[in-house]
């Protein structure tokens, strides 16, 4: 079993915003798997599959991002996954724009979904997939900069690239387990090559 969490905020006005990465990831990693999430349940919308040789379920919490836990514990309640079977994804400031950052635990941080869920659920054991959006501006406020959108076409390509490896660590961590997925998610990118000249 593999339970995903995509954590981001229900509206039509959040679509694509930094603070709705875990939606993005989820929505990139459907078109690629032909799945979709069509039952409302546990205050979140939910896909199942049969994919592979288990079942995978995915989840957009329908709470807004500071109540995610409300859903994340009654998910992991029903379905009773083990810790090493559940993955959140989430957005990031403090990476850079489109890293990836994959943890077994750790502590919620600044992150509003997380502490949700660390707090209702009780624990801090949980699989965690950081998407980075880049860094608050100083003089952006912290709450209109998760929410706003990608500036830039360039920001954009980046990030969906972001989205389109984390959609490919989803399916590591499916196929072939927790510690393989971390070594995807956590790989260095390969250093740009040298203009020429360069020594």
């Amino acid at each position: 079993m593999l339970v995903v969490f995509g954590l981001g905020n229900p509206g039509g006005q959040y679509e694509r915003t930094r603070h709705n990465v875990g939606f993005d990831v989820l929505d990139v990693f459907c078109e690629k798997e032909h799945l979709s999430l069509t039952k409302l349940d546990h205050h979140g919308l939910i896909g199942e599959s049969g994919f592979g040789s288990g079942k995978l379920i995915l989840v957009k919490p329908q709470t807004y991002m500071n109540l995610s836990g409300n859903c994340v514990s009654e998910v992991i309640s029903w379905y009773k996954p083990k810790p090493e079977e559940i993955l959140i994804v989430y957005d990031d400031i403090d990476l850079p724009l489109g890293k990836l950052r994959m943890r077994k635990k750790g502590s919620a941080g600044t992150h509003n979904g997380m502490r949700s869920i660390v707090t209702q659920c009780g624990r801090d054991d949980l699989p965690r997939l950081r998407v980075g959006v880049g860094p608050k501006p100083v003089q952006w406020d912290l709450a209109d900069f998760v929410l706003s959108h990608y500036q830039a076409g360039e920001e954009q390509e980046t990030q969906f690239a972001a989205f389109m490896k984390a959609a490919e660590v989803i399916r590591v961590m499916w196929t072939q387990g927790l510690e393989k997925a971390m070594q995807a998610a956590n790989a260095a990118e390969p250093k740009e090559k040298k203009e020429a000249g360069e020594k």
